[in-house]
């Protein structure tokens, strides 16, 4: 959980201060300074997360949880240190803070994990997780693929069905979709809190209360909303959630997945091998509670370190502020996008909340020449179908182009895009 220190808008000031910690926003491009309009998919690194990595490396790198020696002590109480912190941001204990590579890797881990129940692994403890003929995994038709093949192979698997909540014209569902399709045989319910293609906000509160009114599980897919708002998944009520590093100013080969405690200690392992054991004989092996029953052999010490240090940077500057921040510009770009000819925006309209960014089809030109357009201007944005291929197909599209924000973007960079948009197609003959 985030305390606020101000709940005032970031000014243009101290967006240029915030801007100055971040080493990769001063550089030029084909001969334009950057604008950096693509953290939705990574994010910059400040310097501060950069020197918290390097220090570890330069001086305390060691095996964590093994040696008796000062390093490996140093070592393991920073890994350990950074664990607490993530917990804290997201209103969780650090038991309920397992370490993954990415989110992608949390939710393989958990699907994987819950089919090993269902070939009986985990004993009784592990029978909530079992599934069978005639039980079913909902989720929605805009979700990130990473939220979306785990459970159809876990389906796959198991013999389970998987439904899907289906989206409307703007790639949006609600509460009552979901209603229509919940029913006793939903074990599982997963969704995205903020679709990585629209910025739509799903209906958190409403969802998990469908799931408890049935006793399915709640999944939720945090990437793009632990990195840009408060979070506090304890209050949420949601069973697991996963976010990564790479897309809230720390490393790449870091993610997170939550659960809670007694969950996470009742679901059977999926890797297996050292630092996750108890006790092994020749026929049998014995495993460590939550977390280190999921964090089979060498841990990512150095992204945990510096993951932690980007959690310090944003509290420092405020999630809230981030939040107010980001939908600002999300507003903005959808207003003007929208006003542009030939250009249609997917998600929710302006006037109707979203997160910072801005998906969009160019008539007549596919997105990776508008992107490749822009990045002649030294605009850097996604194109493709954004690892979301079912919603565009929903959606008419097979690749939009995506703008999306975080702390560290200004009006200036997003006055670049608006002011080179309008020459794309008489550039490429459709105007």
């Amino acid at each position: 959980m985030q305390s606020e220190l101000s709940l005032a808008p970031l000014t243009a000031g101290e967006i240029d201060a915030i801007r100055a910690d971040f080493p990769a926003l001063s550089q030029e491009v084909n001969g334009y300074p950057l604008a950096y309009l693509d953290s939705g998919a990574t994010a910059q690194r400040p310097a501060s997360v950069l020197d918290a990595e390097r220090y570890f490396l330069e001086h305390d790198n060691s095996a964590v949880h093994r040696g008796a020696h000062t390093l490996a002590g140093l070592a393991t109480e920073a890994f350990e240190d950074a664990r607490e912190t993530v917990a804290r941001f997201v209103g969780a204990r650090a038991s309920e803070i397992v370490w993954t590579s990415n989110a992608t890797d949390g939710l393989n881990l958990l699907a994987y994990s819950m089919g090993n129940a269902s070939l009986g692994r985990g004993g009784d403890a592990a029978r909530r997780f079992a599934l069978g003929v005639g039980d079913e995994i909902l989720v929605t038709e805009a979700e990130h693929h990473a939220n979306l093949i785990p459970w159809q192979e876990l389906a796959a698997r198991t013999g389970a069905t998987l439904r899907y909540i289906p989206v409307n014209d703007d790639g949006i569902f609600t509460a009552d979709d979901a209603a229509s399709l919940i029913s006793e045989r939903t074990r599982v319910l997963a969704f995205a809190h903020v679709s990585n293609v629209t910025g739509y906000v799903a209906p958190v509160t409403e969802l998990v209360a469908l799931a408890r009114g049935v006793g399915a599980l709640v999944v939720l897919d945090a990437c793009q909303s632990a990195p840009h708002r408060p979070l506090d998944f304890a209050a949420m009520d949601v069973d697991f959630a996963v976010f990564s590093g790479h897309k809230m100013l720390g490393p790449t080969g870091i993610g997170v997945l939550y659960g809670r405690e007694e969950l996470l200690n009742a679901l059977p392992p999926f890797r297996t091998g050292g630092s996750m054991i108890t006790t092994v004989t020749m026929e049998a092996a014995d495993y460590m509670p939550a977390p280190q029953r999921f964090e089979a052999g060498t841990q990512p010490v150095s992204q945990a370190i510096a993951l932690a240090a980007a959690i310090r940077y944003l509290e420092g500057v405020g999630m809230t502020r981030i939040q107010q921040h980001e939908e600002q510009i999300a507003e903005r770009l959808v207003r003007e996008l929208s006003a542009i000819d030939g250009v249609r925006v997917v998600g929710p309209a302006a006037d109707i909340r979203r997160s910072g960014l801005a998906s969009f089809d160019v008539a007549g030109v596919h997105a990776h020449d508008v992107g490749q357009y822009l990045d002649v201007r030294g605009i850097a944005v996604r194109v493709g179908h954004h690892c979301a291929q079912p919603l565009h197909r929903r959606l008419g599209l097979t690749a939009t182009t995506r703008a999306s924000a975080y702390l560290y973007t200004t009006d200036g960079e997003v006055d670049r895009l608006l002011e080179s948009l309008p020459e794309v197609r008489g550039y490429f003959g459709v105007a």
